[in-house]
């Protein structure tokens, strides 16, 4: 079995300071944030910027500034999103791909989200695909529902996806698809024979699913993006906490985790 990728989604765009005191905001803070889950087992760090008052931003300087500072603590995969806030404009969401990190994400349809519309349609998939392809960024395809799965076969008949894909199952989003474990099974097999995937649970999914996820090959999401709770009822103290515990848990299942290297070789993309 190869080695496990785990990825600590630091910030997100929707948690609060109020709702997790310990929430990283500023591009030092990240970066800082960053370096510590490195140094317990996360080869890749996904990125929702934030700006001065620490509200969601897709701006070009601010994600400029975090890749920078990230880099220079750790050989890390960067990963900044293309989703954002969920009224972000294309136009806004495209502006971290002109960085050429070496990976970011793609969402692959719109779903309901909470209270919201994250509205991603074929235009705006195509147009993300597109750009990711030209300037040779490893796509992370962002499925919330199964369709998601069929959105992103499409953009690999139009060439316009290279093999092999790498997915991230979202579960557990109020709207989407529920994180139960025959949800993941039903995700699993519906994806392309050579295809890699990580599982993100939101909230109480998040360790059900990132256990079944080591066991069955898959890679692991954690971090105060889609869960601020080590367990009920106790906030998690960083986002390193909780990628320790995942790293721990895989070790003691007798699989290793990988380091960003490693990680980049099993994706498929050139470290740099």
């Amino acid at each position: 079995m190869e080695k496990l990728i785990i990825t600590a989604a630091v910030t997100g765009a929707e948690v609060t300071r109020e709702q997790q005191p310990n929430l990283p905001l500023t591009p030092d803070e990240i970066a800082e944030e960053a370096l510590k889950c490195y140094e317990v087992g996360a080869s890749i760090i996904h990125v929702h910027a934030r700006d001065k008052e620490g509200n969601p931003t897709q701006s070009y300087d601010v994600y400029k500034e975090i890749k920078e500072k990230v880099e220079k603590k750790c050989n890390v995969i960067f990963q900044p999103s293309t989703g954002g806030a969920v009224w972000h404009k294309f136009e806004e969401r495209m502006q971290p791909l002109k960085l050429n990190p070496e990976m970011a994400t793609l969402s692959a349809g719109t779903t309901n989200f909470g209270e919201d519309i994250f509205v991603n349609s074929s235009e705006y998939i195509e147009k993300f695909a597109k750009e990711m392809y030209e300037r040779k960024i490893k796509p992370e395809i962002e499925v919330f529902e199964r369709g998601h799965i069929n959105n992103a076969l499409r953009l690999l008949k139009k060439e316009i996806l290279r093999t092999p894909i790498h997915f991230d199952f979202v579960m557990g989003v109020p709207g989407a698809i529920p994180g139960e474990i025959d949800d993941l099974l039903y995700l699993v097999n519906h994806i392309p024979h050579g295809s890699t995937w990580t599982v993100a649970g939101i909230g109480r999914y998040e360790l059900s699913l990132a256990v079944h996820a080591i066991l069955m090959g898959g890679h692991v999401r954690v971090g105060f993006e889609d869960n601020i709770y080590y367990k009920k009822g106790e906030l998690a103290t960083s986002n390193a906490q909780l990628v320790q515990r995942i790293a721990n848990i895989s070790r003691e299942l007798g699989r290793e985790v990988a380091t960003p290297e490693e990680a980049r070789k099993i994706l498929g993309i050139g470290g740099k």
